[in-house]
């Protein structure tokens, strides 16, 4: 527990894989977070699931992102693969819509992980709070496998 008894947001896992350092994400707008701070995980299967309870903002049209805003205010993409919105929703499934509510493991999203890597797609998932400035207390990842459902941050409103 990274803020003992204080108020904080739990991040789990929407996915299994290996959890990476975003900034090992090759492509910068995730690795210089332009979009925020998060994490990256390389997905074992084709499936994510909610991270947090709270709120599905945008589905993308493409499918392969998804954004949400936590009960506590945490604005979180889920960006599946780098540069698959060229897919144009190719291999991708979505189980939730704009205006849903969410609790933790809801399936959101399934997607064919081998035919994307066949295409030529990295499929890394990066998981970004869009609205870094507004927390604290993000811990620093080290590689390992994650399961879905596990801790992968857990951040703390600012007080101002």
């Amino acid at each position: 527990m990274l803020f003992g008894k204080k108020k904080r947001t739990v991040i789990l896992s929407p996915a299994d894989g290996k959890l990476l350092p975003i900034t090992q994400v090759s492509d910068p707008t995730f690795s210089e977070e332009m979009l925020g701070k998060g994490v990256a995980i390389c997905p074992s299967e084709g499936k994510i699931f909610a991270p947090v309870s709270g709120k599905i903002e945008q589905v993308f049209d493409t499918s392969h992102a998804i954004s949400l805003i936590s009960d506590d205010g945490a604005e979180i993409l889920i960006h599946v693969g780098l540069n698959t919105v060229e897919l144009k929703g190719k291999f991708f499934k979505t189980h939730c819509a704009d205006g849903d509510t969410v609790t933790p493991g809801d399936l959101l999203l399934e997607f064919d992980l081998q035919d994307i890597a066949d295409a030529g797609y990295d499929t890394v998932t990066p998981v970004v709070i869009c609205n870094s400035d507004e927390f604290e207390g993000f811990a620093v990842v080290t590689e390992r496998e994650i399961s879905k459902g596990e801790e992968i941050l857990s951040i703390k409103k600012l007080q101002r």
